[in-house]
Parts: structure tokens; sequence; C-alpha cells
């Protein structure tokens, strides 16, 4: 995920925003605590858990057939297993600096699509030197979620091609430092406001979504540039409004003065795969892409204020990349959301722009000329990824999803409408999401200390949210747009940053990656900062080389077990599957899934289950342990919720005494359930997820690989940070470039075996 300037890797990273001051506890009593200090591993310093150090910010930020069969999500693997076949048959990588993507013995991979990759016949090759135009038709910057679609020999939707497939991926962001995307531009781009427009233009292009046809080719793939297929959405381009925010008073802009429409889609983080065969990308952290004048609070003098302030965009903040001083073009002025016309409903300005991101958007892979949809009745938040529970005809669909932010909370979407197994292959996609997605019930989590958990529901007819007296709901458009407000009022726990979300297809329990919160405190200091609790249960101080961190510092992964009801049950069960940690630390307080020197793991992020063999791949975005490794993938074979037991982890008061907390562990990994897979280049994230149905090709993003380098030093490659795909033989130039990757096992096996 996106970064900036302030963490411990010396960039802030936008998914690490901490808007929630709201009094909801963890679920515990706020805790009053010091922690017990353990050993460092490096040079014998210690790293200490004390309950009073303060506020570093660690942060970040899926045979060709022409008959396709029915895509509902299956309740086992697809694939059975192959006679002599062992999950986690592979050697585990180590733990590696190297600027490259390290996979187990047996298995290769390769560069098959990177930033500035040309989507048109007539576009011309990627120079890689900043002078590169176009990238309408390019593939854009920060390859993140990732989905595949099958195409049949003759181009019909397949859910059975090994073959040929179409990939639909994120595009979340760029590299940057300062004001400018530097790796984008000749000279690395203007550092001071006013931007140039054309600097601008090009930045925009970047974010977005592309679909790209990938075909294989004896064993070789390789996407197809001249493919009907290929697509850019950016930010300009038009979508539709839809579910209860449609024609709000809350989305009248300038652009849409009917309040059913808005342009483009930004910072594109998770993904999802509908049970009818389109896809999903959320839009995380786009508060920053935008900027408020310093006396806009008196301008506007309504409820808006209250609501800017909870999604983070105070008066005064400046924007990210400054593009609203391009110029006065209108595509410029959007991203100013000050409160500048005269009329009543902002059908003059762009005040309630920023209403219109922070959805889960809907797109067709298959047809271009369907207008996406963002579909408002999922919630507005920094959207991960949105999972699908088990499409069970005549129940309700499920959709999971994480808000991800420090403190911020989990949520659940039911469909008003049971599931027909006929809606699998219909002939409208998008028009199969109205259906489903546009009316429902959206619930946020309520993780109690006993293991149990609620369902609570975000409506009008819930008192907590209607009779709510820091903000007053008009009507659900209110609360769709809104919801994290709706959250507050409804009582949810408060997380550690909820990233992706996956759903186990053996049993249909979900799994939730919380990446890390550097706001959590066993003695909390002021309304930002949360003490332990059963679901987030660590709080302790790390050391990377010699500087602290504290808080949750590597993360977990949390699961539930739906109650009675199955996806429409307002009850679960909930256990942590696993805790990130360094394979040394103190087993007690920080090492509770007593991982070792093949498995240890920060900040998970990235979660996909295999539905070939049944495997949860997990994917860091990490800055705790980058002295010692980069990021990396590993795979594990997942439990049942329950299967291990309660844990007490004791913290010294600094008055004197102790306070216990209690958490529930999952299973303890073993060399048989949990190994590293992969390890990638310098100063990247491992992100997206998908395989073919044989389970015999995978495809996974490498994220701004070298993100760390001075824009002073762009003269210089020897300088950078890194220099890969270049350097992995892919590509023109040596600036390093976001790509996706295909991963094959040399026996022709399937991944993960």
């Amino acid at each position: 995920m996106q970064k900036d300037s302030g963490d411990i890797r010396h960039v802030v990273d936008h998914d690490d925003i901490d808007t929630n001051t709201s009094g909801n506890d963890s679920f515990q009593t706020v805790l009053q605590a010091n922690l017990k200090r353990r050993a460092v591993l490096k040079g014998g310093m210690l790293s200490a858990a004390s309950a009073l150090f303060g506020g570093m910010a660690l942060t970040a930020c899926g045979g060709s057939d022409d008959d396709p069969a029915p895509v509902t999500p299956p309740t086992t693997p697809t694939t059975p297993p192959v006679q002599g076949e062992k999950l986690l048959g592979f050697t585990a990588v180590a733990k590696s600096l190297a600027d490259a993507v390290v996979v187990p013995a047996g298995y290769t991979a390769k560069v098959v699509y990177a930033l500035g990759d040309p989507l048109t016949a007539g576009t011309a090759a990627f120079k890689n030197d900043g002078t590169d135009e176009s990238f309408e038709n390019r593939a854009g910057d920060h390859h993140d979620g990732m989905e595949l679609f099958g195409l049949s020999a003759t181009g019909a939707p397949s859910t059975e091609s090994n073959d040929r497939v179409l990939l639909a991926m994120n595009h979340e962001a760029t590299t940057d430092q300062t004001l400018s995307s530097f790796f984008l531009h000749a000279n690395g781009g203007t550092t001071k406001l006013p931007r140039p427009a054309a600097e601008v233009d090009k930045e925009v292009a970047v974010h977005g979504v592309s679909v790209v046809e990938v075909k294989k080719s004896g064993s070789d793939w390789k996407y197809a540039q001249d493919s009907a297929f290929n697509r850019r959405v950016t930010p300009l381009t038009d979508i539709e409004i839809a579910g209860p925010a449609r024609g709000s008073k809350l989305l009248v802009t300038k652009y849409s003065t009917n309040g059913t429409r808005t342009r483009g889609t930004l910072n594109n983080c998770g993904t999802g795969k509908t049970p009818w065969n389109s896809f999903l990308t959320g839009e995380e952290n786009w508060v920053n892409y935008f900027t408020r004048s310093a006396t806009d609070d008196a301008a506007r003098n309504d409820k808006s204020v209250v609501a800017l302030q909870r999604y983070g965009k105070t008066q005064g903040a400046a924007s990210r990349h400054g593009w609203e001083t391009a110029g006065t073009d209108d595509k410029y002025a959007r991203w100013n959301i000050s409160k500048s016309g005269a009329s009543a409903d902002g059908s003059d300005d762009y005040r309630n722009e920023m209403n219109g991101m922070g959805f889960v958007v809907e797109m067709d892979p298959y047809d271009k000329t369907k207008t996406l949809k963002k579909r408002s009745a999922l919630g507005r938040l920094a959207h991960e990824s949105a999972a699908f529970g088990p499409a069970t005809a005549g129940q309700p669909l499920a959709v999971y999803m994480g808000d991800d932010s420090r403190n911020e909370y989990i949520y659940k979407f039911v469909s008003a409408i049971n599931w027909v197994a006929a809606d699998a292959n219909p002939a409208d996609r998008l028009a199969t999401g109205d259906k489903y997605l546009d009316s429902g019930t959206l619930y946020v989590a309520k993780f109690n200390a006993d293991g149990s958990g609620e369902w609570l529901p975000l409506t009008m007819a819930n008192s907590a949210v209607s009779g709510y007296t820091k903000y007053k709901f008009d009507d659900a458009a209110d609360i769709a747009v809104n919801t994290r407000l709706a959250a507050d009022a409804a009582g949810a726990t408060k997380m550690d940053r909820p990233e992706w979300c996956s759903v186990n297809p053996a049993n249909g329990e979900v799994y939730f990656s919380l990446t890390n919160n550097s706001n959590r405190r066993v003695e909390p200091s002021g309304s930002s900062q949360s003490a332990p609790d059963g679901a987030n249960p660590r709080a302790y101080t790390d050391m990377k080389a010699s500087s602290s961190q504290a808080g949750n510092v590597n993360g977990h992964i949390i699961r539930i077990k739906e109650g009675t009801g199955g996806t429409g049950a307002t009850s679960f069960k909930w256990d942590v599957f696993l805790f990130g940690a360094e394979s040394g630390a103190d087993q007690a307080l920080v090492n509770l899934s007593k991982l070792s020197a093949d498995q240890d793991f920060s900040s998970p992020d990235g979660l996909a289950f295999a539905r070939s063999t049944g495997l949860c791949w997990i994917q860091t975005d990490d800055g705790a342990y980058t002295d010692v490794t980069n990021c990396m993938m590993l795979a594990a074979v997942p439990g049942t919720v329950g299967d291990g037991g309660k844990v007490t982890l004791n913290y010294a008061k600094s008055a004197g005494g102790t306070v216990a907390v209690d958490t529930y562990v999952g299973k303890a990994a073993s060399a048989d359930t949990l190994k590293r897979f992969l390890v990638g280049p310098a100063g990247c994230e491992i992100t997206g997820l998908c395989e073919t149905p044989d389970g015999k090709t995978m495809f996974i993003n490498i994220q701004h690989p070298g993100e760390n380098t001075d824009q002073a030093n762009l003269a210089d490659p020897s300088k950078y940070t890194s220099q890969w795909p270049s350097n992995a033989g892919y590509g023109a130039g040596k600036r390093p470039r976001s790509a996706t990757i295909v991963i094959t096992k040399n026996d022709g096996g399937r991944i993960g075996t």
C-alpha cells in the first residue's frame, strides 16, 4: 500500500491513517499496564514493551471450454489431491534482502505485465525513462489486488480455462517521496506548487484499474498487447452511483447535479470476485488526494464538517500531489472540496466530491461497453477486499470487508435477495449486481472477550445509529456515505487495521488480516490510542536496527465462524489464526503462534485461498522487519476456529500489579502447516493473487520496488534501492516498476505442493 514520510520505513503509509477518535472500547475496559520486557534478537539490546513508549507511526497504508460452468464458490477445493502430492512439499524460502524475487527450488517466476506496458497495438513500447506518455493506454502503477477471469479458445467467458485468461487488477498509487511521482517524469517532476498540468495528467492516468489478456504459448505466458479485452479505467472514467446513495444530496456536484454519477475510481487496493463472475475493486486511501481551504469549516457551517473530520479531511489539509493546482479546468478543480459556490446543494462546486470516493466498485471484465457501478450499500470507508461467503441457493449472499485504518472496523453486507443458482451465468452481470448488491443490510462487527461476536446493523431502525448525538443521520443514504460514523454509533470494536479478507472454501470461515497498529498501548494516551483486548491482544515495543517501534508491530490474522443462520447470522465465534512475529520473540507476549525462522513474518496484508489446493496464501506489506528481510508470501494449511485454545497475556502495570488479557489462539504453526514460499525485491510489497482453475499457474503482484529511493538520486541508477524488474531481464531502463509475475512449478504440478 502507498506510503509517505514519517514512519519507521522513513515514509508514511497512506493506509495507516488514524481518524477514529470515538469512545468505543476495544471490548475490555481500558488496561493500564506496562508490558514485560523481552530480549531483542539483535545486538543484545532489550526490546522492552513499555506502556508509556510514545507514538512512532507504523504504517502501510484469482484447457479451454466454450460452455462455461457455474461459478458459484465451491465448499471444497475444486481439484482433488494428486496421488503422492503433499501440501507444502516445497523447501521453505529463507529470508532475503536481495533485489530479486526468490521462490522455492523447483519453481519459476517470470514477469508478465509491468507499469507502462502498452495495451493497444498503436501504443509505443515503454522506454522507462520518464518521457513516456499515453498512460490511458498502458499498464498503471502500483499493481495491487487482482482477479482472474477465464477465456475460452473463442473468447467466451469460461470458468475452466487454464491457458487463456483476463487479469483484472488495481493500480493503487504512485511511488513518490514528495509532491511529484518522480519515477514517472524525465527529470523527477516538479516538487513545488503549482504542479504542471502535463505531470498531473500522467499521474492521474496511472491510477485506477486495468484488464489485460494473458495467454499461454507452450510453457510460456505473455500478455496480449492488441487484445480487444484490454481496458484501462482511471480517475476520469465516468461511473454510476448505485444503491441507497444514488441521487442523494450528499453526492450532488458540479459534474453530477442529480447525484447519480461521479468520475473515476481512486487508490484501489483489494478486490473481489462475485458469484456471477464480475470484478469488485475497493477504493482505499482516497482522502489524501483532496484539499480543503483553511476557512472551509465556517463556510460550510453544517454537519458535513463532522463527517469530513471523521474521514480525516480537516480544513487546511493539503492534498497528496497538489493536483488541484494544475489549472482551472474542471478535472483539476474537483480535487479542491472547499465550499466555493453560492448554491445550497453543491451543484456549482465540488464540496461533495469526496463523498463519491470510498466505495466498492463493480466492473464487468468481459464487456468494455458496460459502465462501472459504485455499490454504496456496501458502505463508504477505506475499502480493502470484498470476499463473498458461500453462495447457497435459497440463502442471502454475504460480503465481508475491512476498513484499513488504525482502530477501524470489520463489516459484513447481507443481501436482501436470496441467491438463485441460475444467476451464476447471467446475460447481464452488472444487472445481477443490481439485484444482490444494491439492497440489503450492512453490519459492523463487535468482538466479545469470551470468543464470541455480534454483527451490529447499520440501519435507521437501530436506535443507537438513528439516535447518535455526534452526528444526526437523515436516511439510509447518509449511513451509506458516512459509514464510519454509523459504526461508531453502533458500538463496533476497534481493530488493528483490517486489510484483506478471504473465505475458506472448505468450511466458509472468514479470515481477516490485521496488518499492524502503532496506536495500541497498554496505557493509552489520548483518544487515538487503544488498549489491547482479546481480538487485538498485543501491545509491545520492538526494535528495528537502532530504532524502536511500538504497538501491535507485526500484526495478526483473525478468523470468524458464523453462528446460526450462516451468511445471514448475527453472531459468530472468533480466534486468531496466526500472530506475525520474529521467530525468536517472547512466546508469552509476542510470538504467540511459535513461528520458526522458516515461518516468521510481519504485517500480513494480502490474503487469499487457493480453490485448487485449499491453501491460505499470506502476503506482507511490512516496515517493521525489513532490516532483516524484504516482504514475502507464505502458504498455510488452514485449520478451524477453535482448534487452539485460550491464552492469557499478563501485562505489568506501571504503578505495580498486573492485568490479564485473554485471547483465543489457533493451533500453533508447524512445518507442515506454514512455510515461507516467496520473498520479493527490495522495497516492495507483495500483493494480489489468483490462480488458474487447475492450480498450476499463479499470478501475483510486486508493488513499488525501490520505494525508498531518494529523488536526488534519480539520475544515478546505482543509487536506486531497486532496479527490479530490469535486473531480472524485463523491459527497458533501470527505473523500478510495479509488475505482475507468473509462477509455475517446473514439473508441471500444482503451486504450493
